[in-house]
């Protein structure tokens, strides 16, 4: 039995329009019959402006086949409007497709005009828990952690929406630590979206984020999304990277420090390398150099060395960036 439109009686009132092409199209896309069929139909109730529950089922069966087709979403997105569904059953609904094209942004574009048209708190409480069973599929997709960002922003609830979310990283920290992903949205959180009950005092918030990354950066020393965490953190609070000259050296030798006599004692404020860590660090060199060349004067030289050793041993895939940067230091002595 055939599944297209054209052969439903159903349908039989609507006029199909079929897409325009040059009678020899440069380029022709060799769409699939049914998809085709779908599209046809769907042209022919934009015309004439029908939103009933058949769009509804028309809408879903093209973005099922095509979930980029923003057309159908945003005529899919009125249709839900103009007969008043539910909009937590639309979104439950859409659960699977979001699951499914997760790395298609209409579908979490669809989804954030559900969530404003609620307007509701506990609406956006779930939509986070769903989003965690997204992430769990996959942990670094830009559209869902953009979303899960607009939510929060959006809604704004400090005790329903922001409090969990700190710890909520920190589990996908431990569970892959160079998951940048998971820093940036840490970034975010803590630093960029205002501050958040508990952070009031922004001196102690700053030594519990130096302490964290430390911590990070010592489990994985060549993880650039910690060492950009770390700069970030410095770089919004005005703190002067010299302020941890003690931590980076450690990361900058070929070999982890020596901890003496007594290996039960640990500097908390500095943490050392784990053990096997592959030294030095690439981003602990280009640090440092950072403090040399900030400092100026006859620590500029040291940071043409540390420049020198990067372009010609360390990290050669960038020899031009840090050639530019010598020749730069250069020009301006």
């Amino acid at each position: 039995m055939s599944e297209l439109l054209a052969d439903d009686p159903e349908w039989a009132d609507v006029v199909p329009i079929r897409q325009y092409e040059n009678v020899n199209p440069i380029a022709p896309i060799f769409y699939s019959e049914e998809y085709k069929d779908a599209t046809d139909y769907f042209r022919g109730v934009l015309k004439t402006g029908e939103m009933s529950p058949r769009v509804l089922q028309l809408t879903e069966r093209i973005i099922r086949m095509n979930p980029a087709h923003y057309t159908a979403w945003q005529h899919r997105y009125k249709t839900v409007i103009a007969l008043k569904i539910p909009l937590e059953e639309e979104l439950e609904l859409m659960n699977d497709i979001a699951t499914t094209f997760l790395k298609t942004y209409q579908v979490w574009h669809h989804r954030r005009l559900l969530l404003t048209a609620l307007n509701s708190i506990d609406a956006a409480a779930r939509e986070l828990e769903f989003l965690k069973t997204v992430l769990r599929a996959d942990a670094k997709n830009y559209h869902t952690w953009s979303f899960r960002q607009w939510i929060l922003a959006h809604f704004n609830d400090e005790e329903r929406l922001w409090a969990g979310e700190r710890a909520y990283i920190e589990d996908l920290l431990e569970q892959d630590v160079r998951n940048n992903s998971a820093w940036h949205h840490r970034f975010f959180v803590v630093f960029s979206s205002g501050i958040r009950l508990g952070d009031e005092d922004r001196d102690q918030m700053l030594r519990r984020e130096l302490s964290f990354v430390k911590e990070k950066i010592a489990l994985a020393p060549n993880n650039p999304s910690a060492w950009n965490y770390l700069r970030g953190a410095l770089e919004h609070t005005n703190t002067p990277f010299s302020t941890l000259t003690t931590f980076v050296e450690l990361y900058t030798t070929s070999q982890p420090p020596s901890r003496g006599r007594d290996e039960d004692v640990v500097d908390l404020d500095n943490p050392p390398p784990s053990a096997g860590a592959q030294l030095p660090a690439v981003a602990a060199l280009e640090f440092l150099a950072d403090i040399y060349e900030k400092e100026g004067g006859d620590a500029s030289a040291k940071a043409v060395e540390i420049w020198k050793s990067l372009a010609n041993e360390k990290d050669v895939i960038r020899k031009k960036y840090w050639e530019y940067r010598i020749r730069d230091a250069l020009s301006k002595a």
